[in-house]
């Protein structure tokens, strides 16, 4: 089950073509000198006598072109960008590693005396990997090679849960986020059109957009920095009118950074008395669509809690049977401002796709709406396990009164009976806010009050009782969901859940979860589908070795702590 793979070419920019290598062994001298080196072995020599060749060149035909000058093997490249990933080398690092490290040459099948390649492959692969949308096959790759050695097992449980993701960007604010954006616009139209901006540059642009546009920088006032902003708002309107003149040179109008400066205005300045100002806060686009950065345009400003970032969110999913190593089956990358129970299908099909369901997915609250609960079983039969949002109505807070759970109702009729006994008078349908279907229950005044229970039933002071109800099959799902958070063993089986929490620490810790190493949505997408498939073999390769799981980590003054 080895592979002998010749990279004695090197991948030229463009015209190379792929030539599948047979299948073979690791060359005698380098396992001779690999085994006195290692006599017990390392992480890449244990994936390859364990599992095996992880990749093959049959796995990546559709990236390159079937005539040219044959290329390095795509096989070699992507075990090589997974190591990478598994040791937090740079590109440079890496081809320094293939060429002149003992453990890697072993893995890549490879001759003592091969010299590697140049360091300039591994992006130029990498964008191959992107522009074939290729990062998923790499996971389903190593995930493939874990089910050929048994290690792989998706019927039972799997848990999932995000993280916060920053942007490979400088944090800035509002005056910054302005001054920067015609800073490189500014350098945008110096590369393509010099002679022209130098002719038609206002002299004070030099003095203020030449460096970085950072606070320290800025007037220190209040009064000053709206004269500054003033005045970049109208050197950004003064520079886009510039680029669109017939005398401009052609192209300008066309450059993206142009583009964004045109974006960013919109977004931050407005025409008031004839003056550019600053927009009121409030009357910005959501965090949805507003741009936090010229040199990102995919990052966005997301919120959790007390934490707010610039950047994007990753959803890992993997698998946690006690008799198999967990391994990450899903990877999901979004831009920050997307809600987690906006992923939940998205996950399902994902892994439905590629036939690894669990039987029971483990989520935490924001994950499980009454829509999920609904979907996870029609659509794929899985038991989506998570806490649900409580009931808010003050009833159900209060403890006394009369909830919505104990209104009888009537799907059929389209009625609903009260606990004293009244009907109700309307049954509409609605959409939320949110454009969620609802249903809108309604009981006369007459009949609420004069009710004897009025007082547990309503604080309306002269409407009856409205209640707020899911479609059926979502109601349903939703009552039956809290009431099983009541049996005695759902905390016992919802507590395998915790366990991808330390997924998510091992991937921020060891692997740069958290940090992107690139710019862009889909970039940082392969980013992560990388970063799983290492975290893979990590974890494959521990399990092979008899390495236990970490405990989880408890400082020195807790662990004092009688209770604990």
């Amino acid at each position: 089950m080895m592979v002998v793979i010749m990279v004695g070419l090197v991948m030229r920019r463009s015209g190379v073509s792929l030539r599948a290598e047979p299948v073979g062994s690791v060359p005698v001298q380098t396992v001779r000198v690999a085994r006195a080196a290692f006599p017990k072995g390392c992480l890449a020599m244990r994936v390859r006598d364990t599992v095996g060749p992880v990749f093959t060149d049959a796995q990546f035909v559709g990236l390159f072109p079937s005539r040219g000058k044959p290329g390095l093997s795509p096989a070699v490249l992507t075990l090589v960008v997974v190591l990478q990933f598994v040791e937090g080398l740079s590109d440079r690092q890496a081809a320094h590693a293939v060429a002149a490290r003992i453990d890697w040459k072993y893995a890549l099948g490879l001759e003592l005396t091969d010299t590697g390649f140049d360091y300039t492959v591994l992006s130029e692969f990498r964008a191959r990997l992107l522009a074939g949308d290729a990062g998923q096959r790499v996971l389903d790759a190593v995930l493939g090679a874990a089910r050929a050695a048994g290690l792989l097992k998706t019927a039972g449980r799997a848990r999932t849960d995000s993280t916060h993701v920053l942007a490979a960007i400088r944090e800035v604010n509002r005056l910054e986020l302005v001054g920067e954006t015609l800073r490189a616009a500014l350098n945008a139209v110096a590369v393509v059109a010099p002679d022209w901006l130098a002719e038609h540059a206002d002299p004070e642009w030099f003095d203020r957009y030449a460096h970085r546009v950072e606070s320290y920088r800025l007037p220190t006032s209040t009064d000053k920095r709206a004269v500054w902003t003033a005045r970049v708002g109208a050197d950004g309107i003064r520079l886009a009118g510039m680029v669109f003149t017939d005398g401009a040179p052609a192209g300008l109008a066309e450059l993206p950074e142009v583009e964004v400066l045109r974006r960013v205005w919109l977004q931050e300045f407005q025409y008031t008395d004839g003056v550019v100002v600053l927009r009121d806060p409030k009357d910005r686009p959501p965090a949805g669509i507003r741009l936090v950065s010229p040199y990102d345009l995919d990052a966005r400003t997301g919120g959790k809690r007390a934490l707010l970032w610039d950047g994007y969110k990753v959803h890992l999913t993997e698998t946690c049977e006690p008799d198999a190593p967990h391994l990450i089956t899903h990877v999901a990358t979004t831009t920050a401002t997307v809600t987690d129970y906006e992923m939940t299908a998205l996950i399902h099909t994902g892994l439905a796709d590629r036939g690894l369901l669990p039987d029971t997915h483990l989520v935490d609250t924001g994950y499980v709406t009454a829509d999920n609960l609904v979907t996870a079983v029609a659509a794929h039969r899985v038991e989506l396990l998570g806490p649900v949002m409580p009931d808010t109505a003050w009833q159900t807070v209060a403890g006394q009164g009369f909830a919505a759970t104990d209104f009888t109702i009537d799907w059929d009729t389209h009625r609903v009976r009260c606990p004293r006994g009244h009907t109700s008078v309307r049954w509409s349908s609605e959409h939320n806010s949110h454009g969620t279907p609802i249903i809108k229950v309604r009981f006369a005044p007459g009949d609420c009050r004069p009710c004897p229970s009025r007082e547990l039933c309503t604080r309306a002071n002269s409407q009856g009782r409205n209640l707020s109800l899911h479609p059926r099959p979502r109601h349903e799902a939703l009552h039956q969901a809290r009431a099983l958070r009541q049996a005695p063993d759902w905390q016992q089986r919802y507590e395998h859940r915790a366990g991808v929490e330390g997924t998510i620490s091992q991937g921020t810790r060891g692997f740069g979860l958290r940090d992107a190493r690139y710019r862009g949505l889909a970039k940082t997408g392969l980013q992560h589908q990388l970063t799983a498939a290492g975290l893979n073999l990590v974890r494959m390769d521990a399990w092979l070795s008899g390495v236990p799981l970490a405990r989880t980590r408890t400082s020195r003054f807790a662990a004092l702590n009688p209770a604990a």
